[in-house]
């Protein structure tokens, strides 16, 4: 087994013991295996930095031009976001959430073809990493604001149904969530700019123009618009709650969509097949 294969291995099965811990955190009530949760994380964390520093070594540049490397990025920029975010509202339930989709994007990854080629001279300009980065933490930003989103409704719901049981006692304030999915947004919104941006300065040096509405672009910048829209409206017209939250939920649906639905169905210049062939 190689050292990349082995540190892959190692993270999908640390990611995958936090998701244990953070699960028996909150169905079990038991905080001390949510604090363990998340060193485990930490752990974990920097396993899949290693990972990527031995392929980024073996492509001779930025490995994220496959579905296995994409879904491994994602699965990475992910958990870095919810330790972040953890060390300002310790919100252990949101491991709960962030940690077993980071499994399932690390199982995902293990599923897909894992070939590592060198990578095409095209891509090794510092604009393609940068732009790669910002659209995936971007992305990871988004995915928390989705889990938050969720977890509102469902608190919201018990409130409403006055049922004070089960995973009521371990679900954050509706005031909290809220605050959570608005941090996420607030980061995530710039960061999924600067990918759009850098993306566009990117491509017009790989195909002569900024924007040549490409499924991917089209799916981008509708996604764009959608949490422009959720932001524009929490900041001037006051939107929170109950209505961000679904807010929230739907731009993720449509992110996702962007990330999976457009390379595997629409096909473009943003496939992975075609990132191969650049």
């Amino acid at each position: 087994m190689s050292t990349m294969t082995l540190l892959f291995t190692l993270t999908l099965l640390v990611y995958l013991s936090a998701t244990v811990l953070y699960l028996v955190d909150m169905i079990g009530k038991r905080r001390v295996a949510g604090r363990i949760g998340r060193w485990v994380l930490v752990a974990g964390v920097l396993l899949h930095a290693g990972s990527f520093a031995v392929r980024h070594a073996t492509a001779g540049g930025t490995p994220v031009t496959s579905l296995h490397e994409s879904l491994s990025f994602f699965a990475w920029c992910l958990v870095l976001l919810f330790l972040l975010l953890d060390l300002r509202f310790r919100l252990a339930v949101m491991g709960a959430f962030a940690s077993p989709l980071a499994t399932l994007l690390m199982i995902g990854s293990a599923l897909s073809p894992n070939v590592v080629v060198e990578l095409n001279p095209m891509l090794k300009t510092w604009l393609f990493p940068v732009h790669i980065t910002c659209a995936f933490l971007g992305n990871a930003a988004f995915a928390l604001s989705f889990g938050a989103g969720v977890m509102y409704l469902i608190q919201d719901r018990m409130l409403k149904s006055k049922r004070f049981t089960g995973i009521y006692q371990r679900l954050p304030s509706l005031d909290t969530l809220d605050k959570v999915n608005y941090t996420c947004l607030s980061v995530g919104f710039p960061l999924l700019t600067l990918g759009i941006i850098s993306g566009a300065f990117w491509g017009n040096t790989v195909w002569g123009s900024y924007w040549s509405w490409d499924p991917k672009e089209t799916w981008a910048l509708i996604t764009w618009f959608l949490y422009a829209a959720l932001l524009h409206g929490r900041l001037t017209i006051g939107w929170s709650g109950r209505k961000a939250a679904i807010f929230a939920i739907i731009g993720f649906i449509f992110l996702l969509f962007t990330f999976l639905g457009v390379n595997l169905l629409l096909g473009g210049q943003h496939t992975f097949k075609a990132f191969a062939l650049i």
